[in-house]
């Protein structure tokens, strides 16, 4: 059986007038096997800043406690999952969306007491993706994650989950999608091929900063048992099909 490739969509390059739905579903038709995890974090803080709930990022992530883990899995599992579903059906693609709670996905762990109620994937259970990959679906993941501590659900950031998911699944690519035109190094150039240990480097040397911090470290856990990643720009028109394509775009990292 084909090989799936994983495809993380940053909520930044999703609702934009991209072509990235588009992009999915022609290669849908085309016979590929595709896994979407999806972002939102845009609208997140557009619904806790109409809650009055404030709002703290660390390190590219967001600090979580209870009021807003309510608001992260309504919006993520909800409005955001349910609006890339339809969309994809819309134009012809068959897509069913789950989140990383459903048949415990994600099973994670509470990391550092500084960002809250955030999970770490410690354990992937494939088998309700690869039934869909079976049944022809696209599966569509919301990155809410099931608890094995004291919590039972927990925010887990869309990045790590498409690492962890890729690895797990041993996919035939990671593919993520942001709103830059790949790693910048100091001088702010894009670096089209990146070693693991260059990678290690640019995050040990404080280059690579913010959100593209938890993409490139995702990016190592998917090489764990993924031959490549490429982190591209989902705003360019049909970035996706370029990348699947074998284009050289944006930053290669093998």
């Amino acid at each position: 059986m084909k090989k799936p490739i994983v495809v993380k969509i940053g909520g930044s390059t999703f609702g934009s007038g991209e072509t990235v739905v588009e992009d999915l579903v022609a290669l849908q038709k085309k016979g590929h096997r595709l896994v979407v995890v999806h972002g939102g974090a845009n609208e997140v803080t557009g619904w806790l800043k109409k809650m009055n709930i404030p709002t703290k990022i660390v390190n590219g992530l967001r600090v979580t406690d209870r009021d807003s883990l309510r608001v992260v899995v309504a919006v993520l599992c909800g409005a955001v999952n349910k609006e890339i579903v339809a969309q994809i059906q819309s134009l012809g693609g068959r897509a069913v969306g789950l989140c990383g709670i459903d048949g415990r996905l994600f099973e994670s762990r509470v990391r550092e007491p500084e960002y809250g109620l955030i999970g770490n994937v410690e354990k992937v259970n494939i088998e309700p993706i690869e039934i869909l990959l079976k049944a022809g679906y696209m599966p569509v993941v919301a990155p809410p994650g099931y608890g094995i501590g004291d919590e039972t659900i927990l925010n887990v950031n869309g990045d790590p989950a498409a690492g962890a998911l890729a690895a797990a699944l041993g996919a035939k690519k990671l593919i993520m999608l942001t709103d830059v035109p790949g790693v910048m190094d100091k001088d702010k150039k894009v670096m089209h091929h990146l070693t693991r240990d260059e990678v290690h480097s640019l995050i040990d040397s404080k280059v690579a900063a913010g959100g593209m911090i938890p993409k490139l470290e995702a990016c190592l856990r998917a090489l764990e048992s993924v031959p490549v990643a490429q982190i591209i720009d989902g705003r360019a028109p049909h970035a996706l099909l370029d990348a699947v394509g074998g284009k050289e775009i944006g930053t290669i990292i093998a």
